[in-house]
């Protein structure tokens, strides 16, 4: 049996405030670069895996331009055991190589049939490094695309660091919506390598004009 979220008011308010704080404090700079079309629909975050930050950086993103009342996260179900108080804020558990493993991908397509909801997934199943250029997706995101029953905004996000000569990192965060007809897991995967490649090529090119 998996460990299904529970949003708690305060924790939850709570937790969406020590979001913006820690990004604010550990960043000299955070960038939104990307185009979104407000539709009303639950919202599918696809997001590289690179550090602990990751689940802050969606959230904040949620915060400044999804603007989704429930934030939903995947984790391993040992992480979760450890940080209990993230199953009050939109963890759930998924174990792998487990029967539950079916379980966990139907509790995510059902959280995607409530427009209130953002659920971000790293379809990598791993941290990995941000320089990674072999980016796999998992079977596990092709199992809930075809479980949704409704519609959904498919959205690509890319979360990249750089420090340059400051002291703290700068955040750069590139996104855009997947909107091709071919929902394959391999079109979006092949999609998705093609936008990484493109925002660690065009984060170079800002930098250099900065």
């Amino acid at each position: 049996m998996i460990v299904r979220a529970k949003h708690n008011f305060f924790i939850y308010k709570f937790f969406k405030l020590y979001t913006v704080y820690k990004i604010r404090s550990n960043f000299q700079n955070v960038l939104l670069k990307g185009e979104f079309e407000e539709r009303g629909l639950p919202v599918l975050l696809i997001s590289n895996h690179v550090s602990w930050w990751d689940g802050f950086w969606a959230e904040y993103l949620n915060l400044k331009v999804f603007k989704r009342k429930y934030f939903y996260f995947m984790m391993l179900e040992e992480q979760l055991a450890k940080n209990r108080f993230l199953n009050f804020t939109g963890g759930f558990s998924i174990r792998k190589k487990s029967k539950s493993i079916i379980e966990t991908l139907n509790y995510t397509a059902e959280l995607l049939a409530d427009n209130r909801n953002l659920v971000l997934i790293f379809p990598q199943g791993e941290i990995q490094s941000l320089y990674n250029d072999s980016i796999e997706f998992s079977k596990g995101l092709e199992f809930i695309l075809k479980k949704i029953s409704g519609n959904i905004q498919l959205i690509f996000l890319v979360s990249l660091i750089d420090y340059f000569s400051g002291r703290n990192p700068s955040l750069y965060m590139y996104f855009r919506e997947y909107s091709e007809d071919d929902h394959s897991i391999r079109a979006i995967e092949n999609s998705y390598r093609l936008f990484y490649s493109q925002c660690r090529s065009g984060n170079i090119e800002l930098n250099r004009s900065t």
